[in-house]
């Protein structure tokens, strides 16, 4: 009788196979079985993304156009960072705050010293780029947030993941087009409301999504109503283009994603390479 081993001699080649071969065929033994739902909610962390770099975008342009003073969006990014301060240990009811060991105190003190170092620094960051050529200052601004929206930690354990790369590429492009506004202090203001949104406002989004998913569900998409008002007004075309990838990236991709886990064939069996369960570490001694 046939045996699956090579260090004894059989009457059979090397290549020999029998009927019992196959029988321990399996087919998608790790595949997952997704349900829509669960896909589209998972799906606003992309939406929240794009929605947070087309506001910074949008306000950009407001900002550079006079259309939106520096003195009124930083009155109205404080305003939005402290209801979202209140909110964020309302949720849990300050358990995180009082596992992570940090005061209110120690917050504030690291708001204060951020905004004293920025605004000392908004002199420098406004002349920083002076030698650089508009359109390049555009071009590196456009790729630095499109590898933050590449790199950005949407939930996914994925060896491209890495948040502060995402993040240190969000306030380059905040800093290259700060840099091209009339004065410091709008300079200044840009480069603080970057901060909200591209480090603060995504901690908050976590804590929503984790501890209350309806209320993160009605964020995600008051947030995207928001940004595509704000495209409206600048262009209509732009936010029928940008509502359709919305829609694509919330509705049409999880639809797809699960129909074509219908199609997966994976096969495994015998041929499989060996996986060595037992401990070896008292070899390696």
């Amino acid at each position: 009788r046939w045996q699956k081993v090579l260090y004894e001699r059989q009457p059979f080649p090397d290549n020999y196979v029998d009927q019992r071969f196959l029988e321990e065929l399996r087919k998608n033994v790790h595949a997952r079985q997704y349900r829509y739902w669960a896909v589209v909610f998972q799906s606003g962390a992309v939406v929240q993304q794009l929605c947070s770099v087309c506001v910074f975008v949008l306000t950009w342009w407001y900002m550079d156009a006079g259309m939106l003073s520096p003195q009124g969006l930083f009155g109205a990014a404080l305003v939005s960072s402290l209801l979202g301060y209140v909110l964020f240990d309302t949720v849990d009811g300050g358990a995180g705050r009082w596992a992570s060991g940090r005061t209110r105190w120690a917050d504030l003190k690291s708001t204060l010293v951020f905004a004293a170092f920025t605004y000392g620094f908004s002199p420098v960051l406004k002349t920083l780029t002076e030698s650089i050529s508009t359109d390049t200052i555009y071009a590196m601004s456009a790729l630095m947030l499109l590898g933050h929206l590449i790199f950005f930690d949407y939930g996914a354990n994925a060896a491209i993941v890495s948040s502060t790369l995402s993040l240190n590429m969000a306030i380059f492009a905040s800093v290259c087009l700060a840099s091209r506004l009339p004065r410091s202090l709008h300079t200044f203001v840009m480069v603080t409301f970057a901060m909200q949104i591209f480090a603060l406002w995504p901690m908050l989004q976590k804590k929503l999504k984790a501890r209350t998913p309806w209320c993160y569900v009605g964020v995600t998409v008051l947030f995207a109503l928001a940004a595509l008002a704000g495209l409206a007004t600048i262009s209509s075309v732009g936010a029928v283009l940008f509502a359709s990838l919305l829609l694509t990236i919330s509705c049409l991709c999880p639809y797809c994603l699960i129909r074509l886990q219908l199609l997966k064939d994976n096969i495994h069996g015998p041929w499989d390479e060996a996986e060595i369960k037992e401990d070896l570490s008292r070899f390696l001694m």
